[in-house]
């Protein structure tokens, strides 16, 4: 049986989230953003789901952004998180820990079923 990789499609259920909760611990840019949810195990996270994701909440008032000019390079937007943007963290944060461990519980049930 074939393997294939889930996690583009768990990223899209999840990028949004984990975007916040970076910025929770203090403004960054995209490519910040993108590199640190790679170190995180995500895998290489493309621009054309990044920036979407970004701008959305940036619509919602969840984020700021900034340009500002690069040292000798291009400017960069820096993404800061909003007071809306904290609460939607902490009300998102608590639904998906329930929602996780609802997949936890079936999986184990699965598991402990065989």
């Amino acid at each position: 049986m074939k393997r294939t990789d889930q996690r583009p499609a768990w990223l899209r259920g999840v990028l949004d989230l984990c975007l916040l909760a970076l910025l929770d611990e203090g403004e960054a840019y995209g490519y910040e953003l993108a590199r640190r949810l790679e170190e995180l195990g995500f895998g290489a996270i493309p621009g054309g789901s990044l920036y979407p994701a970004l701008l959305r909440r940036e619509k919602l008032g969840h984020l700021r952004a900034e340009w500002r000019a690069g040292d000798g390079g291009p400017g960069r937007k820096y993404y800061v998180l909003t007071p809306a943007g904290r609460a939607a963290l902490s009300e998102e944060r608590a639904a998906w820990r329930a929602f996780a461990g609802s997949v936890e519980a079936a999986l184990a049930g699965a598991e402990a079923a065989r």
